[in-house]
């Protein structure tokens, strides 16, 4: 079977509301991108770190993908009406090609080498190394598949310098490979937390699919050092190290709460920095911490620190 997309030109006033117009009549799909991408004109998606947040773009395409006899004219002028245009916006269709969607898929996926005893490893693949460490992850709702640089470095800076039998919180836990790579690589008690109770279910069934033992590992949405590591929050002490891999400006507001979570002396380990932001990050966590540069990968920085006495 094959389908068709329907593009349309539309500007930053009622570009959400298109989309709506084209959901109600029966899109699988919907998606709004930038109509200048690749070009000089090209504007910042919003959301990216260090940049201010914008809505949508001025000059925007707004696709919606149908089954191939979708009436097509009926819907344009739908488009007219329900969002009171003078003129119907431009638009043209295009034809999606019938595919095995799963494959595709998976195909985009292949395991990725973080060091010579550490792997990360979809379902659907053989280990290249079975005698390796292997972090069986396929992707998901939650951040963290391990393709992205900041895991990668955090990944990498764990597998040098973290000792069996530390502790750890991993805040901003997303699909949970952190906090499961630390239990793998020796640390006696992980406890992963996010705001996103998504990224909490994702975290539990990857913990399983690892075989991960489940008294050593936590996972949630509060957190509070200091306190009791079994009460329904499920706070812990203070840890000997704390990765947080999420962006600049929440890692500058979290700076009082990271560094509480942290013993005297333990290990920070902040990720998701731009090279550019880095600077500001570590002058934020000074006041705690003696900071440090520890990696740097494309556009991104690894920052950690040790906890002043």
């Amino acid at each position: 079977m094959s389908w068709i997309t329907l593009i349309i030109r539309a500007d930053d006033t009622y570009a959400e509301s298109l989309s709506d117009v084209l959901l109600e009549h029966g899109a699988l799909s919907v998606d709004i991108h930038d109509a200048a991408a690749g070009t000089e004109e090209e504007q910042p998606l919003y959301g990216e770190p260090g940049l201010p947040e914008e809505q949508v773009w001025q000059k925007a395409e707004v696709s919606g993908m149908f089954e191939q006899n979708t009436d097509i004219n009926a819907i344009m002028q739908s488009v007219k009406k329900t969002l009171q245009l003078t003129d119907a916006p431009v638009y043209r269709v295009e034809t999606v090609k019938e595919q095995d969607w799963v494959r595709l898929t998976q195909s985009q996926f292949n395991p990725i080498r973080i060091s010579t005893r550490l792997w990360i490893v979809p379902t659907w693949h053989q280990s290249p190394d079975p005698d390796a460490m292997n972090l069986i992850l396929d992707p998901g709702l939650a951040f963290g598949t391990g393709s992205h640089p900041t895991t990668q470095l955090c990944l990498t800076w764990l597998d040098n310098n973290l000792k069996q039998g530390e502790t750890l919180l991993d805040y901003g836990c997303g699909s949970g490979i952190l906090a499961i790579a630390a239990l793998k690589l020796g640390a006696c008690h992980v406890t992963g937390i996010d705001i996103d109770p998504h990224a909490i279910k994702a975290s539990h069934a990857n913990a399983i699919l690892n075989g991960c033992e489940q008294s050593k590992l936590f996972f949630g949405t509060h957190y509070q050092a200091g306190t009791n590591k079994n009460d329904k929050f499920g706070a812990v002490d203070q840890v000997d190290i704390v990765v947080a891999n999420i962006l600049s400006n929440p890692l500058i507001m979290l700076a009082p709460i990271l560094a509480r979570a942290t013993r005297e002396g333990g290990q920070i380990v902040l990720s998701g920095i731009l090279k550019t932001q880095a600077e500001e990050v570590k002058s934020v966590y000074r006041q705690w911490f003696k900071m440090q540069i520890s990696g740097e990968q494309e556009d991104w920085t690894l920052l950690t620190g040790t906890k002043i006495d």
